[in-house]
């Protein structure tokens, strides 16, 4: 049977973000306001008593600024005898008196500090929760935690078990629609619950060895077409999110409904299991009310998403459980190798768009139907790149894992006047007429054999002047193998003895944002039984072609990367291209011949480069 997980935090955070510039009325910043602070503690018991109204039990993320207050203390004490909630303990609400006293920031991501000082805030965090409640917490948090400090956490205190340790796709998209002044960059990582490896966060572990000894789930449950084509904070199971996005009419927001339920629909692809996550920090919750939306409509969403979700409990379609609880049922469901899949289709603009996204320990990958199933996001997990963040290191904010392919920051097929960006797709050519199933829209299902995921893209119809052929495309994704098959299948021609000449190719870069890197370094290198050819990337623009090719590559070493590709039959010629400075990537690839009904594989692969 299905299994529909929910995870509801709340934290008492006396400081909530936003809320004491609203709360303050113009008046200079006290951060110890009473008036703020009373707010504040008042949203947190209306977030616990709504959940406890539709019989849900919630985590408690006690902030370090709620520890020294009594009556929350008081609260999270009582509500863990009476309704079963956990007591956590959250690196989020670090602000109050007592941590600018000892270090003089107004900092607040602990993600950002020096290794030094992420240290000592532990330290005095976890020791004052101790001194509070008298045991070390099972479960914590922040937006992001990099694998410096998940892993002395874990050395430090044991009993930590679970964490919400990243923000889907909270990178360039959200800095920009933050008017360029939100300085934290955690794109690559996983939607839905993971192992993170010792190495880094946002690569799941592929074993014992890799295992940091948490659980780690997402900071929310984002919409996975509307947060990946634009600004995420608008598009998740967070009420207010929805507000923000003014995905609403007179009070009603199907769209909050929807996309839970395209949550719980994610349980086809995972062998049963489906997880959602809801999270909403007091300061969404503000009485002056946020965006254009008053405290009624604010407080009404936050009911209503409630009701929905003890609904479903009602009718046996959902399992509420606290972090830890979460944390000892994902290890006794999962096992490292095993993907998480998600078949996501448009909920919101009525469009009949659909994205496959597909990680793993070894990759993250996403595969667009309206682009006839090019692969339009890679991130290479397989280096497990440790990349240390925060002050003192070379990317102080600039948590992203970085990637191979992007099509929004790396332009993908549609490109605006010269070059190429980054994509992985096929194009036939028949007496000089090209095409580019990046310009076949299409659809797919989804199917499992054994280990083996399938996405299977109904066939598109390709009309040259004097042929036309109907093509199928299947994407195999095989459980612990780090490469992507992709077979190409001529189902019809117009003219069986026609031939057509079919390009496979992946353009491809490295990078966090939109702005190119030094591709200086990077080798790229084709291969058959007799001889090979290379080119040492200097923006020349050079090019190799070679019969018979066994393999095509490209080592990246800034992201210790190794990609390639092979394919299924020795007829073919494979190529490298080199790209130049208005156009900084490079270009795997192979051609060969098809005829009516002739089938041809090619694999991606992913190594980490020595």
């Amino acid at each position: 049977m299905d299994k529909f997980v929910l995870n509801i935090i709340h934290r008492p955070e006396m400081v909530p973000e936003y809320a004491e510039k609203v709360t303050g009325h113009g008046k200079q910043e006290d951060i110890t306001r009473k008036d703020l602070l009373k707010e504040s503690l008042d949203i947190f018991r209306f977030q616990q008593d709504t959940a406890h109204k539709y019989g849900l039990k919630t985590t408690i993320q006690m902030t370090y600024a709620s520890l020294f207050n009594d009556e929350a203390v008081t609260i999270a004490k009582e509500h863990h005898e009476v309704y079963g909630d956990e007591i956590a303990l959250s690196l989020l609400g670090l602000p109050c008196k007592e941590f600018r006293d000892k270090y003089k920031t107004k900092e607040f991501c602990i993600w950002l500090f020096s290794l030094e000082d992420k240290k000592s805030i532990v330290n005095d965090v976890f020791e004052k929760f101790y001194q509070r409640f008298g045991f070390y917490p099972q479960s914590t948090g922040s937006y992001y935690m990099d694998a410096d400090l998940i892993n002395y956490i874990k050395e430090k205190y044991p009993s930590v078990k679970c964490a919400v340790a990243s923000c889907w796709e909270e990178g360039p998209k959200a800095y920009h629609t933050c008017n360029n002044s939100w300085y934290t960059f955690l794109d690559g990582g996983p939607w839905n619950p993971w192992i993170p490896s010792k190495q880094n966060t946002h690569a799941p572990a592929a074993n014992e060895l890799e295992d940091s000894g948490i659980v780690a789930i997402p900071h929310l449950s984002r919409d996975l077409i509307a947060c990946y084509d634009g600004n995420g904070s608008n598009f998740g199971t967070h009420p207010q999110n929805v507000l923000r996005g003014m995905i609403y009419k007179d009070g009603q927001y199907p769209y909050l409904y929807n996309i839970i339920d395209q949550y719980r629909h994610l349980a086809k692809f995972n062998n049963g299991f489906a997880y959602n996550m809801m999270f909403v920090g007091p300061g969404w919750l503000n009485k002056m009310g946020r965006w254009e939306a008053p405290y009624e409509l604010l407080a009404k969403s936050y009911d209503d998403g409630m009701a929905y979700y003890g609904q479903l409990k009602k009718e046996g379609k959902l399992t509420d459980m606290t972090m830890s609880e979460f944390a000892d049922y994902y290890r006794q469901k999962k096992t490292y190798t095993e993907p998480e899949c998600a078949l996501w289709k448009d909920i919101l603009y009525g469009s009949d768009k659909q994205l496959f996204w597909y990680c793993d320990p070894f990759f993250r990958a996403c595969v667009n139907m309206d682009q006839g199933g090019a692969i339009v996001d890679l991130r290479p997990y397989v280096a497990k790149l440790v990349r240390p963040v925060g002050i003192g290191t070379k990317h102080i904010a600039d948590a992203s894992y970085p990637f191979l392919i992007q099509e929004k920051y790396r332009a993908g097929y549609f490109t605006h006047y010269a070059g190429e960006g980054t994509i992985r797709s096929a194009r036939l050519t028949y007496q000089g007429e090209e095409v580019d199933l990046c310009l076949c829209r299409t659809k797919a299902t989804f199917s499992q054999e054994g280990s083996v995921r399938i996405l299977t893209l109904k066939p598109v119809e390709i009309e040259f002047c004097d042929l036309t052929i109907k093509l199928q495309t299947k994407i195999y994704f095989e459980e612990g193998s780090s490469s992507i098959k992709i077979e190409r299948t001529i189902l019809e021609m117009s003219d069986s003895k026609a031939e057509v000449q079919l390009d496979e190719y992946m353009v491809a870069c490295y990078g966090t944002t939109e702005y190119p890197e030094d591709m200086t370094g990077i080798r790229l290198e084709c291969k058959n039984n007799e001889e090979s050819k290379f080119i040492d990337y200097q923006y020349r623009c050079r090019e190799h072609f070679l019969e018979g090719a066994t393999i095509t590559q490209a080592i990246v070493p800034q992201i210790e990367t190794k990609v390639s590709m092979t394919s299924s039959k020795a007829e073919v010629v494979g190529y490298i291209k080199e790209g130049y400075a208005f156009s900084p990537m490079f270009t795997l690839g192979y051609t060969t011949t098809l005829k009516d009904k002739e089938v041809f594989a090619t694999w991606l692969n992913l190594e980490k480069a020595d």
